[in-house]
């Protein structure tokens, strides 16, 4: 039985998933129906608005045609104007757009219906605005925010549209586009700055002239000619046809428009830089732009421009969108090809991204609907009792006949249903909006404030607020998320060498310290980052003062660096390198590193920029940057880079400086699918060389020598595993010996395992001395003991050097990329420039066709050498990763860096523990696969894996997800795994992983967080999205639901106000529905001795405001001010985040609880009052008003008792001022009857009946505190016995705070977890450092391709 169980089990929620699978893929097929018919009916036939044809070529925006007369072949009508709307209403329709909206909520149209129910004269026996007033009042409130809202967005439009741009006239243009000089103050930007127009390359300015008219935003049109200062923002998308910066640069920023913070370089097209140098030759410009159509997408751009019979290409490089601002640029020049809302901004704007909502709607909505079935079957069943009642009483009963008429059975129905409407709270989705602004104010924690970029926590949707605390995977990007995205230079390898690179780590810690102390004394405003030390121009003109470091710190600082000397080899630093380079430049190693090293200086896309005398870079890719740095470090310094050529400044073999200008002949740019860059120049002597860098994968397949390469590529990746596994057996025997021996002998026999490489070290410095250690040695033994030449003359061992070396970067976590070159042919290389001209040129399919172009030319390449790029962990990521994993949490690191560099992150960020049971999957076919996958799983699900870890590639996935049987294995496999590694992942990739994990667990509730515009797809594929607000842009930032400055913020915003929003919300659910439960029922008790004719108890206004004014201000207090634990506690004891997970806030058995309690409290409140007013004599006060009063004012004060007093933990001066002021309104409000009402005869006879009738009765005080008393008790005991026989653990440790002692159960928890931590290494020893081959873990590496078809798994063995 016990073997078949689980197989049973698996069928089960197999045939499950499937049931699911169906129906989730038959209501998206009725959605696309839906979608369609709307399209096609609605939008297309009855609004008659039809999708745009494309057109046949583009839009032709000619120079020698005035703006006016340019004609929309898509349209055949004049371009649309410039004018954008962000507002979704006029005044004209937004009344009745706002009716339709609120009444299409179901919630909202069932009380509109009850309302009007109720309003018919005969019907409600409870007053007939009791429901129409109070819905009146929500709705309005409801259009009133929406109103309000969407004012701010047609204020923000208005300024947008009336802003001033300069363009240049025509004859005949209408005067109402202009807009007079007077209404606008010159500004400084105005005139040309002198001070920047000396500047080393500045172009000079095109005179300001009578031609150039001020002109609104709003009047710009496609075909103008716009002028722009520095810090202006581009007021529609434009070709660039001039600027002053160096070589006719223009310096973009882009924050707005994607979110990155880089400045991006434009420069205008060749033919039009030539023939717009002024402004004569721009008016005399007869030039033909041919733009691609308006489309969304921002990261490339197909265009041409055509004059005097010649024709080039026009990319993303030549065009400037709308939402960019110039930067550091004098002037810049270009003409409008887009205009209004067909700019990219706009077009992206418009994209409808899916809803999220709170996983606990799902539950209240079937509540609501549970409770809309037992008030029709309440009413149903009242209405049955008034039958009976009729033939049992009212027929024998003579002395009421004549008062009663008939009434048709459908309007008893109807008046039952109107007066029992209110068991569905009317107020409970206002409220909750409500609730949700006081939570999100009191989000606003100093805790997750990062005081380095001044960038508090943001909420971007309070829609989802109680997501946060029902978290169960974390999906995390790698970097920039869990490391700072601080790119340095770090490592090399070269000719078979590798050489550590730390002479710029004084100069980061300058900064640092520059920084703290400027923002310390206020210098510093907004947020600053480490790796940008230069400031703006436009910031202070005073330059930052760095902060020097003694030497005691920098040789600290490279003591504690974790990047040691690689296996077989004695630490070796660049400068070494350097001084092999000036003693000995001939030889083959020298040669080879050189040429490194000038690939380091021309390979890239990075442009020098002259500040301050100095020479700094601007580049979009932080990688990039990093590698131009080093190469200016290492004596290769790019001065300039004018139009198709790039200036190199470097020592010459005879070590004195050497100035070279090298022509770019061509540049092939990067991109996600090609994951390469390839620059073409011609050299000072002539040749042409193709310089070509990209993920190592790829460099290697397009070597000369490939075959080789891969074989030895594939030996170095066998002996990394065998290397890792071994590792990882020794830390696991290090954790269970040190477990089982004291703590002080288990720390002192540890310490050997915890640093296996200090012997190494040592024999290896028996053998070679570092620079350091050479003062005893002269400069030539140093030298000969350095380098290997013969190694440098052979590419199979370099090869094999090269990829361990990988391997070994990786292994620490540093980002590789391999550089290789290839020397041309000119027959060959004009014959390959015309086939990249026409893809150039190409409007359709442009960029696959320069892909395919490029391919030709990236073959039989040359290995040049390879780089490391270190991106540091964060602050506090592995302790936010291991309390995530306390509070139950699965987190997945998705990344698309190599496999080696992600587990090692995922290592020292605990992603991974030491003692992790790895299973690799890497496969080309499914076969073998399918067996790994199901031997992990059996292993994981025998519950003898204490952690386990499931790595996957990207191209595996992709195998996975193609193939049914093996996606679902797969899932199964990663839902079981304590933590799953995705590398070498897409973007698109990175959001099917958690669309999947979503559709395979429906009742996950899963959070992704990134830092990049990749990881939009990602975050917005999740139920919670969270940005990183960090160096590679805002963009993420904006588009997630909340935005954080570090990772370690997660862990509070979770684990703290993620749990008490969650809490808060399920009080307020249940607290919203138990009053009504535990009030209105009375009513119905009431109709026992009425004879079921529906008379209320209470009188109509009263009920009206029963919501209103005294009961909503306890439950929105409940869902806003409520603490149930200390935020100490919650973080030093992460496993009390399950409550929310489990659901344990509001669940039906939850709700069931509440409302049995209810329902008893409202047969207590009925029949205490009934039992003392049964028994009144007639001098007593016996009328309907003062008996249902006791009862309504008893309700009144025990809500607010039992919410503000019971309920509430953590009570505060705002709470009991919320219990003071809603009981007061009642007492206020029975005084208001009292004098402010008729004194004609009602049915609720109030006029002066409280103050100077039974309020001065003792029964009626007496009755009012019996029913107090009785109810607080009922409350009590069984708040008790629950504690007493059901106690929770929020129970528990409210009671441990309650006696203060946390800190010492707090302290017990890290005196147990002491060991173990003191266990796990600091950081992870290399791979290559562990040369121990005794024994090794027993990983599953399943690794299948075409030459083995078996996989390889199980246990390995020692070489």
């Amino acid at each position: 039985m016990g073997a078949e169980l689980p197989t049973s089990s698996k069928t089960a929620s197999g045939r499950l998933r499937k049931k699911q699978k169906r129906t989730q893929t038959s209501t998206a097929s009725c959605k696309r129906s839906l979608a369609k018919f709307y399209q096609k009916f609605i939008i297309e036939t009855i609004l008659r608005q039809k999708p745009l044809p494309p057109s046949k070529d583009g839009r032709h925006v000619s120079m020698a045609v005035s703006p006016a007369d340019l004609v929309d072949e898509r349209r055949n009508r004049a371009y649309i104007t410039n004018y954008i709307r962000s507002s979704r209403y006029t005044v004209w329709d937004f009344l009745p757009k706002q009716l339709v909206f609120q009444f299409s909520k179901l919630a909202n149209f069932y009380f509109l219906v009850i309302g009007i129910l109720q309003m018919i004269p005969g019907l409600s026996t409870v007053g007939r605005y009791t429901t129409i007033i109070p819905l009146i009042i929500f709705v309005a409130f409801s259009m009133f925010k929406e109103g309000y809202d969407d004012y701010h967005r047609y204020l923000m439009d208005k300024v947008e549209n009336r802003s001033v741009a300069r363009v240049l006239g025509w004859e005949g243009r209408k005067k109402r586009r202009h807009i007079r000089l007077s209404r606008v103050k010159p500004t400084d930007n105005d005139h040309t700055d002198d001070r920047v127009a000396v500047l080393s390359g500045q172009l000079p300015e095109i005179p300001l002239t009578d031609d150039w008219h001020r002109v609104a935003w709003e009047n710009i049109k496609v075909g103008d000619v716009i002028r722009l200062k520095r810090d202006d923002n581009v007021p529609a998308d434009i070709v660039l046809l001039h600027a002053t910066g160096p070589n006719g640069i223009a310096y973009i920023e882009t924050m707005a428009l994607d979110g990155e913070t880089n400045l991006k370089s434009k420069q205008a097209c060749p033919l039009l830089a030539e023939r717009c140098h002024s402004l004569e030759a721009i008016q005399n410009c007869n030039a033909e732009i041919v733009s691609e159509d308006p489309n969304v997408d921002l990261y490339s751009y197909e265009g041409r421009v055509k004059v005097d019979g010649q024709t080039s290409p026009l990319t993303l490089t030549n065009i400037i969108f709308r939402g960019s601002t110039l930067r550091n640029t004098t002037e810049a020049i270009g003409i409008v090809v887009n205009s209004g809302e067909e700019c990219k901004i706009r077009m992206n704007a418009h994209k409808h991204v899916r809803t999220k909502k709170p996983a606990i709607q799902d539950q209240l909505n079937y509540i609501v609907l549970m409770l809309v079935a037992v008030v029709c079957i309440l009413s149903a069943g009242l209405s049955v009792g008034y039958v009976v009642w009729k033939n049992d009483t009212e027929t024998d009963s003579w002395y009421i006949r004549d008062f009663i008429g008939s009434v048709p059975m459908s309007q008893i129905i109807v008046g039952y249903l109107i007066m029992f409407n209110v068991l569905v709270p009317l107020s409970l989705y206002v409220s909750m909006e409500i609730i949700k602004i006081g939570q999100y104010y009191f989000m606003d924690d100093i805790e997750m404030y990062d005081p380095v970029s001044d960038t508090p926590m943001v909420v971007n949707t309070t829609t989802i607020l109680e997501n946060l605390g029902q978290v169960n995977y974390v999906f995390s990007d790698k970097t920039g998320t869990l490391t700072e995205n601080l790119l340095r230079f770090r490592m090399m390898s070269v000719a078979g060498m590798a050489f550590v690179h730390d002479m710029n780590m004084d100069h980061d810690e300058e900064v640092r310290r520059a920084k703290i102390e400027a923002r310390r004394q206020g210098k510093v405003r907004g947020p600053v980052t480490i790796d940008d030390p230069e400031a703006d121009e436009s910031g202070s003109p005073d330059p930052m003062p760095l902060v020097r470091v003694d030497s005691e710190t920098s040789t600290r600082l490279r003591s504690q660096s974790r990047f040691k000397p690689v296996q077989g080899q004695a630490e070796l630093k660049t400068e070494d390198l350097l001084a092999y380079i000036a003693a000995r430049p001939d030889t083959e190693f020298s040669r080879k590193a050189r040429h490194f090293l000038m690939s380091l200086a021309l390979c890239h896309t990075c442009l020098p920029e002259n500040k301050n005398g100095e020479i700094v870079y601007q580049s979009a890719s932080p990688d990039e940057l990093a590698l131009v740095e080093a190469a200016q470090e290492l004596g290769f310094v790019m001065i300039d880079r004018p139009a198709q050529t790039i200036t190199l400044q470097f020592p010459d073999t005879n070590g004195s400086l050497t100035t070279e200008s090298y022509e770019v002949l061509d540049v092939i740019e990067f991109s996600s699918k090609r994951k390469r860059m390839s620059i073409i120049i011609r050299m000072p002597d002539g040749k042409i060389c193709v310089f070509c860098k990209g993920a190592d994968n790829v460099i290697t397949e397009r070597l000369a020598q490939s075959e080789l390469a891969t074989r030895k590529a594939e030996a170095a990746e066998r002996h990394a595993n065998e290397q890792r596994n071994m590792q990882q057996r020794m830390m696991h025997r290090a954790s269970t010996d040190g477990g089982r021996d004291s703590f002080g002998n288990g720390r002192a026999s540890f310490q050997t395992h915890r640093d296996p490489v200090a012997a190494r070290q040592s024999t290896d410095s028996a053998n070679y001395r570092t620079p350091r250690q050479r003062m005893a040695r002269s400069d030539s033994e140093y030298l000969d003991g350095m380098v290997d030449e013969r190694v440098a003359a052979d590419d199979g061992a370099i090869f094999d050097k090269v990829f361990r070396h990988l391997h070994d970067f990786s292994t620490v976590g540093l980002r590789t990329l391999m550089f290789a070159h290839r020397y041309l042919e000119d027959d060959e290389y004009r014959v390959w420039k015309q086939k990249f001209h026409e893809a150039s040129t190409s409007l359709e399919n442009r960029q696959q066709k320069i892909e395919e172009v490029g391919e030709l030319i990236e073959q039989k390449l040359e290995l040049s050498g390879v780089t490391a790029i270190e991106d540091k962990l964060q602050d506090g990521v592995p302790e936010t990763i291991d309390k995530l994993r306390r509070a139950n949490i699965r987190v997945w690191m998705i990344t698309g860096d190599r496999r080696e560099t992600a587990i090692n992150i995922g290592l020292s960020a605990h992603v991974a523990l030491p003692w992790s049971k790895m299973y690799i999957l890497s496969a080309t076919g499914s076969g073998n696969l399918r067996n790994a996958i199901a031997g992990a799983s059996a292993d994981i699900s025998s519950g003898m894996i204490p952690h386990s870890c499931v790595i996957i590639d990207g191209y595996t996935l992709n195998v996975v997800n193609d193939d049914s049987s093996l996606h679902d294995a797969f899932y199964e496999l990663a839902v079981m795994a304590s933590a799953v590694i995705c590398c070498r992942t897409s973007p698109a990739q990175k959001a099917s992983i958690v669309k999947r994990i979503r559709d395979h667990v429906p009742k996950s509730m899963t959070l992704a967080i990134g830092d990049g515009a990749n990881d939009i797809g990602m975050i917005q594929a999740s139920n919670v999205g969270i940005g990183i607000s960090g160096r590679e842009g805002l963009q993420a930032a904006r588009t997630a639901d909340y935005s954080i400055a570090q990772f370690r913020f997660l862990q509070r915003l979770l684990l703290v106000h993620g749990r008490w929003n969650y809490m808060r919300t399920g009080k307020y659910i249940l607290a919203t529905f138990w009053k009504e439960i535990a009030f209105f029922p009375t009513q119905a008790f009431y109709q026992g001795y009425t004879g079921y004719t529906g008379t209320s108890l209470y009188e109509n206004w009263t009920l009206t405001v029963f919501n209103v004014l005294f009961t909503s201000l306890p439950v929105i207090a409940l869902g806003v001010l409520d603490r149930d634990l200390k935020a100490e506690t919650l973080l030093a004891v992460p496993e009390l985040y399950s409550y929310g997970q489990q659901n344990k806030a509001f669940n039906f058995r939850k709700w069931a609880g509440w409302m049995f309690m209810g329902i008893s409290q409202s047969a207590v409140l009925f029949f205490f009052t009934y039992l003392q007013y049964d028994k009144l004599l007639f001098d007593q006060d016996t009328s309907l008003y003062a008996m249902g009063s006791a009862p309504f004012t008893a309700v009144v004060i025990f809500i607010n008792f039992k919410l503000l007093v019971l309920e509430m933990h953590s009570k505060t001066i705002l709470s009991w001022a919320v219990f003071l002021l809603s009981n007061v309104a009642w007492w206020l409000w029975m005084i208001i009857l009292c004098y402010m009402t008729s004194n004609a005869l009602s049915q609720y006879q109030t006029y002066h009946a409280f103050v100077e009738n039974f309020g001065q009765k003792l029964s009626w005080w007496a009755t009012l505190f019996v029913i107090l008393v009785a109810m607080i008790i009922t409350e009590l005991v069984s708040e008790a016995l629950i504690r007493i026989y059901l106690p929770e653990d929020i129970d528990w440790m409210q009671r441990i705070e309650k006696n203060n002692e946390v800190d010492q159960v707090v302290a017990d928890i890290e005196a147990q977890s002491h060991m173990a931590k003191n266990l796990i290494p600091e950081k992870t020893p290399p791979a290559y450092n562990n040369i121990i081959e005794e024994e090794l873990d027993e990983a599953v590496v399943v690794e299948a391709d075409e030459d083995q078809p078996e996989a390889r798994t199980g246990r390995s063995r020692a070489m």
